[in-house]
């Protein structure tokens, strides 16, 4: 194990906050590139070391790798205001990122990216963000680095914000089993994998628990000690919407970001049961490869009553 410095880049993300926080509670000096240091402040605490800057720009990525051993990439677009820059985003800027870490001596990489997708349903959903780490794979593929590629599932996050009340309402009730990860478990994971030099060029594809929102509402119900319904919104009026939303990417942001959520929605709901079933096995191997006991629904639930 090292105590060198790590680079995160996406430090402020849905992910990425967790692993700068899992890093620095094991005493590991790490550097955060952002674009606005004071508010990453006030999200992810003061302890890393903020340089201010835009992963698009080669200077403040090289500033950003400074004294740095190693990279965590958890570069995400997905929102409203980044959604239409996802290949500049994800693709485009972290490869030259990869470019400079090279010309930097930076030997490890930690990449976080998506769970199992195939190139032609990213093509056909117009899924941006997976034909994105696909092509960042297929670099680190080509590349020097002790890499590690860690496919992450769906956020647990996913099941909470579909909970509204007493309802868990799905539209069209999502698949029968799907694999999750607490956010916090992510973080822990990315943590540990880079600071292990035995994972080289590997991709580990990462499971908390396998479970499909019928079962999730029962887990709630239990856990809240109240009913909570299921409830299986028709698809059909998102599909009518993703088809209409098609025509009209070009007029906003907001639009295309609606879009893409749509285009998950549809996606989440063809997730095949083979790689669900998979996912079971994944998370032994997950389990036995970091001696690590991952977070289930109820224990998440937990959490964020704690606050």
């Amino acid at each position: 194990m090292t105590k060198q410095r790590i680079l995160i880049l996406g430090g402020t993300g849905h992910y990425g906050r967790e692993i700068v926080r899992s890093l620095v509670e094991k005493g590991v000096p790490v550097t955060v590139l952002t674009r606005n240091a004071a508010r990453a402040k006030e999200t992810i605490g003061v302890a890393p070391r903020f340089v201010e800057g835009d992963i698009a720009s080669r200077d403040s990525v090289c500033r950003a790798l400074e004294g740095v051993s190693a990279v965590i990439i958890a570069v995400s677009a997905f929102s409203p205001d980044q959604i239409r820059r996802v290949k500049a985003i994800e693709q485009e800027a972290v490869i030259a990122a990869l470019e400079e870490a090279q010309a930097a001596g930076v030997k490890r990489v930690v990449f976080i990216s998506v769970f199992d997708i195939k190139e032609d349903v990213a093509e056909r959903n117009k899924i941006d963000s997976g034909n994105a780490k696909l092509e960042v794979e297929r670099f680190l593929a080509g590349s020097d680095f002790n890499w590690t590629v860690l496919g992450a599932p769906p956020s647990m996050d996913i099941f909470f914000r579909m909970l509204r009340g007493k309802t868990l309402a799905v539209p069209g009730g999502g698949p029968e089993a799907l694999p999750t990860i607490a956010p916090r478990d992510l973080g822990e994971i990315a943590a540990r994998a880079v600071l292990r030099d035995d994972l080289a060029r590997r991709r580990i594809r990462v499971v908390g628990e396998v479970l499909g929102f019928r079962e999730a509402a029962e887990r709630f119900s239990r856990f809240y000690g109240k009913p909570i319904k299921f409830r299986k919104i028709p698809l059909l009026f998102p599909r009518i919407a993703w088809f209409l939303t098609g025509g009209l990417l070009s007029f906003s942001s907001r639009i295309y970001y609606v879009h893409s959520l749509l285009g998950f929605i549809k996606l989440l709901n063809q997730f095949p049961p083979e790689i669900a079933a998979e996912a079971r096995q994944d998370l032994i191997d997950l389990r036995s490869t970091f001696n690590f006991t991952p977070t289930t629904l109820a224990l998440e639930a937990e959490r964020r009553l704690q606050g």
